[in-house]
């Protein structure tokens, strides 16, 4: 029987039970605790680093209002880059290759910036619908225009990261095919896959990065224009 190229991205079920339950809460199992000694591990001393570090370039530009997001923001940040990482493993799954899942991540926290503008400046938030200056003629068809635009936010949002994550784990077994079936009658060719193959790992590997990143940061936009 002749497995699909997709089959890799539906999720495992063991006794009725979807697996991917369990994959959501590997991350946190991974990741270590702060403990009550003076003087912190060289993981958790990195682990703290990575956090400051980065909590401090993401909400360098918002306003002081938008730092309640801080905990939620870098939890996200790293629990969608060990998921990515993880899911570069054999035999593992990657559940934000799932566009349900990635939408469920999305359309809630976009919508949650939503609100807090309208609640905090319903103002300032509505005048992004309409820029200044515009004719007006044209301020019928502009409001719609960025209507669309702010309701298919979430959407990018979510589509991006699968896609990107999808295609990426495509092409890795398609090329990983390709040295399986080299291998027995065209050794020299299936060594220069290999090779092939080694540097779209690494690329794999950084996309996994780029995304999660991508993905909070456009958060913090969303946030930094409602704050």
């Amino acid at each position: 029987m002749t497995l699909s190229f997709f089959d890799q991205f539906i999720s495992p079920v063991f006794l009725g039970i979807p697996l991917i339950a369990l994959a959501l809460l590997v991350p946190w199992l991974l990741f270590p605790t702060a403990t009550s000694r003076w003087v912190n591990s060289r993981l958790l001393a990195l682990q703290g680093w990575f956090i400051s570090n980065f909590t401090n370039q993401l909400l360098l530009p918002i306003n002081f209002a938008g730092h309640k997001w801080a905990l939620m923001l870098m939890s996200l940040m790293l629990f969608l880059i060990t998921i990515n990482m993880l899911g570069l493993l054999p035999y593992t799954f990657t559940p934000t290759t799932q566009l349900s899942m990635n939408m469920g991540l999305a359309v809630p926290l976009w919508l949650a910036t939503v609100i807090i503008g309208l609640r905090g400046q319903p103002t300032v938030s509505l005048a992004h619908l309409l820029p200044e200056g515009t004719p007006p003629a044209l301020i019928p068809v502009l409001i719609i225009i960025e209507t669309l635009s702010l309701f298919i936010r979430p959407f990018a949002l979510g589509v991006r990261l699968t896609a990107n994550l999808t295609a990426g784990h495509l092409l890795l077994q398609l090329v990983s095919t390709a040295v399986y079936v080299l291998m027995s009658f065209l050794p020299a060719v299936a060594l220069i896959t290999t090779a092939l193959l080694f540097l779209l790992t690494l690329l794999e590997i950084a996309v996994a990065l780029i995304q999660a990143h991508v993905f909070v940061l456009l958060l913090s936009l969303y946030l930094q224009e409602n704050v």
